[in-house]
C-alpha cells in the first residue's frame, strides 16, 4: 500500500508550496546563497512559481549551490556566481534577498560590526547595477542593517523607500506557531500582526487583535510574548551555540519574498508585516518601523496603522520605541 502511494506521489506533477497567478518574468538574486540561510532559502525560491530566474551569489560556494538547486524540477533557471561576479549576479534583477553575513551566535555588537560592512557593500552594488530592484534584508541586526542599506542607496542617489524591506516574517511565523500551541488551534487560525522591530524588546506581537490571542492573559501571556521576542535564543541554545535559526528563517524569507512577488505581480490585498521606511513614529525620530504593509506593483503600496492596542501591548510598544530608535541611529551613523 505504501509503495503504491509513494509511486503515485512521485509520478504526480511537481507540487508547489506557494500561491501563484499569471506570472511575470521575475529574476531574483540571493546574496549569501552559500550560507546556512542562503542554501535552504535558494531551494524554497526555486520552488516558487513566481520566480522565473534565480541568481545565486556568495564569496564561496554559490556555483555549487546553484548546480544542486538547478536540478529541482520547477521552471525557473538557476545560475551561480563566484566572489568576483557580484555585478553579473545583479544584472536584470527585480528582487534581491540578502541573507549574507554571519549568524547570531556572538554579541550583538560583534554581529553588527561584521554584518554592517557586508550589507553596505552589497547595497552599494545593487544601487550601481540594479537601482530599481526591491531589496529584502535578512542579515541581522535588521533594525540597523535596513537603515544602512537606505543610507547607502541615498548616497548613490537611488533610494526608493517603496523598494526596501526588512524581513521580520520569522517573528510573525513564530507568533502564529506559538499562539497556536497555547490556544490549541492551527497556526492558520492564530495569525498575529507583529510590529516594531526585529530583536528582543523591539518585537511587539499584537495578540489582542487575534480572537485566540486576546483570551491569553497573566503568566501565560507573559511567557508567550517572551517566547515570540526571544525565540531565536531557543534555537541557538538547542544548537549548542553552533548556529542560529537558519531553516525557519529561510522559510520566513521565502514566505515574504512570495508575498512581495504576488504584490509585484498585481495581486490585490497582499498585506504582511515588514520593517520599512514609515511615517507611523517618524515624529519621534523613528523613521523605520514594522507594521502591516500592503504590497503592490511598486513594492510598498500602503502602510497600515497599528489599530487598537491592549494596555499590555501599549507597554510593550513604549519599551520598543527607545530601543528601536537606538538601533536605527546606529545603522545611520555607520554610513554617515
Amino acid at each position: 500500500m505504501f509503495a503504491r502511494s509513494a509511486a503515485r506521489i512521485l509520478a504526480a506533477p511537481s507540487t508547489r508550496f506557494f500561491s501563484a497567478s499569471a506570472v511575470n518574468q521575475t529574476k531574483v538574486a540571493v546574496l549569501g546563497a552559500g550560507g546556512g540561510i542562503g542554501q535552504p532559502l535558494s531551494l524554497l525560491l526555486k520552488n516558487d512559481p513566481l520566480v522565473t530566474s534565480l541568481s545565486l551569489y556568495d564569496i564561496r560556494g554559490a556555483p555549487g549551490v546553484a548546480a544542486d538547486v538547478s536540478h529541482v524540477d520547477t521552471g525557473s533557471e538557476v545560475k551561480g556566481y563566484a566572489a568576483d561576479q557580484l555585478d553579473q549576479a545583479l544584472e536584470g534583477v527585480k528582487v534581491v534577498v540578502i541573507p549574507a553575513g554571519v549568524p547570531r551566535k556572538m554579541t550583538r555588537d560583534d554581529l553588527f560590526n561584521t554584518n554592517a560592512s557586508i550589507v553596505r557593500d552589497l547595497a552599494a552594488a545593487v544601487g550601481r547595477v540594479s537601482p530599481d530592484a526591491h531589496i529584502l534584508v535578512i542579515s541581522n541586526p535588521v533594525n540597523s542593517t535596513v537603515p544602512i542599506v537606505a543610507g547607502t542607496l541615498e548616497k548613490a542617489g537611488v533610494f526608493n523607500p517603496r523598494h526596501l524591506f526588512g524581513v521580520t516574517t520569522l517573528d510573525v511565523v513564530r507568533a502564529a506557531r506559538f499562539l497556536g500551541e497555547v490556544a490549541g488551534v492551527s497556526p492558520s487560525e492564530a495569525r498575529v500582526t507583529v510590529v516594531g522591530g526585529h530583536s528582543g524588546p523591539t518585537i511587539v506581537p499584537l495578540l489582542s487583535q487575534n480572537q485566540h490571542g486576546k483570551s491569553v492573559t497573566g503568566e501565560v501571556y507573559n511567557k508567550l510574548v517572551h517566547r515570540i521576542q526571544y525565540g531565536g535564543d531557543e534555537v541557538v541554545k538547542a544548537k549548542d551555540g553552533a548556529g542560529s535559526a537558519t531553516l525557519s528563517m529561510a522559510y520566513a524569507g521565502a514566505k515574504f519574498a512570495n508575498a512581495l512577488l504576488r504584490g509585484l505581480n498585481g495581486e490585490k490585498g497582499v498585506v504582511t508585516p515588514t520593517f520599512v521606511k514609515s511615517p507611523l513614529f517618524a515624529d519621534q525620530g523613528i523613521d523605520f518601523f514594522a507594521s502591516n504593509v500592503e504590497l503592490g506593483p511598486d513594492g510598498v503600496e500602503k502602510i497600515h496603522p497599528l489599530g487598537e492596542l491592549s494596555a499590555e501591548e501599549q507597554k510593550l510598544l513604549e519599551a520598543c520605541l527607545p530601543e528601536l530608535k537606538k538601533n536605527i541611529e546606529k545603522g545611520k551613523a555607520f554610513v554617515a
